[in-house]
C-alpha cells in the first residue's frame, strides 16, 4: 500500500511512521509513507499556504488552490481527477466518524491520499471538488490533521495482510466483531487479593469460549451499548 499524507507539520507524523505497527509494516515492504508539505508544495511566492476567510471572523483558513496544486505535482494530473483512482482522505471535526469499518475497507487499497486541515478550517471547495471522503477522529477538536492522519495510518495498517504475526489476534480484537474485547489477565494468579477468574484457569477451552464471549457482550453493554444498536 502506498500512503500519501498531505500537511503542514510533517514532523508532527514522522516520528509515529518509524516504530511499532506502522514502522514494521514499512519495514517488511507491504506500506510506504510519503509525507508532502504544503508549504513546499505551494505556488505562492512566499510559500503560504493560508488567507483569512471570506465574510471575517478569527484564524486562517487554508487555501483550496494550494491543495489543488500539491496533489497535481505529486500525482502529475488534474487535481480533481486523483480522487477517481484512490480515496482522497480529508480530515476534519465535520467529517464521518473513523471507525474499524472504516479502516478495514481502506485497507484494501492499493493507494490513499490523507489531507490534512490546519489552523481555523480548509476552503470548503477541497472538500466539494477534491476529496472523495471527510473523515473525523471523534467528537473534538485538534489543531490539525496530523495526529488523526497517524492514528487512522496505524489502524489501516494493523489491517494489512503479513502485518501482525497473529492474525486469530487482530480478529478477537476490539470492535472487529462490533463488541468491545473481553478482559485479558497474565502472571501472577493472585495480586493484591485480586485473582483471575477460575474458568481461565480450568483448561476447558469451551468454557472460556463462551466466558470471554459473555463478558465480551457485557463490556460492550456497559460500555459502549451505541455498538450494539448499530447492528451488523
Amino acid at each position: 500500500m502506498m500512503v500519501h499524507i498531505f500537511c503542514t507539520i510533517p514532523e508532527v507524523i514522522s516520528s509515529s511512521i518509524d516504530w511499532g505497527v506502522v514502522g514494521r509494516a514499512r519495514d517488511a515492504g507491504l506500506l510506504e509513507v510519503a509525507l508532502h508539505d504544503l508549504h513546499e508544495l505551494s505556488p505562492d511566492p512566499h510559500k503560504k499556504i493560508d488567507d483569512s476567510p471570506y465574510g471575517g471572523g478569527p484564524g486562517m483558513v487554508v487555501r483550496v488552490d494550494v491543495v489543488a496544486a500539491a496533489l497535481e505535482q505529486v500525482f502529475g494530473r488534474d487535481a480533481s481527477s486523483v480522487r477517481e483512482t484512490m480515496p482522497v482522505l480529508l480530515l476534519s471535526p465535520s467529517g464521518r466518524r473513523f471507525d474499524q469499518e472504516t479502516a478495514r475497507r481502506l485497507a484494501t487499497s492499493e493507494e490513499i491520499a490523507f489531507i490534512c486541515g490546519r489552523y481555523e478550517g480548509i476552503d470548503d471547495r477541497v472538500r466539494e471538488t477534491l476529496a472523495s471522503e471527510e473523515l473525523s477522529l471523534g467528537d473534538f477538536v485538534l489543531s490539525g490533521g496530523e495526529i488523526a492522519a497517524a492514528a487512522m495510518l496505524e489502524a489501516i495498517s494493523r489491517l494489512l495482510s503479513g502485518v501482525l504475526g497473529n492474525e486469530e489476534s487482530l480478529a478477537e480484537e476490539s470492535f472487529s466483531s462490533r463488541m468491545l474485547e473481553y478482559p485479558q489477565f497474565t502472571r501472577p494468579a493472585e495480586f493484591n487479593g485480586s485473582g483471575v477468574p477460575e474458568v481461565l484457569l480450568s483448561g476447558d477451552h469451551a468454557k472460556i469460549e463462551l466466558w470471554r464471549r459473555r463478558q465480551a457482550f457485557e463490556r460492550t453493554k456497559e460500555r459502549r451499548p451505541d455498538l450494539l444498536e448499530e447492528g451488523p
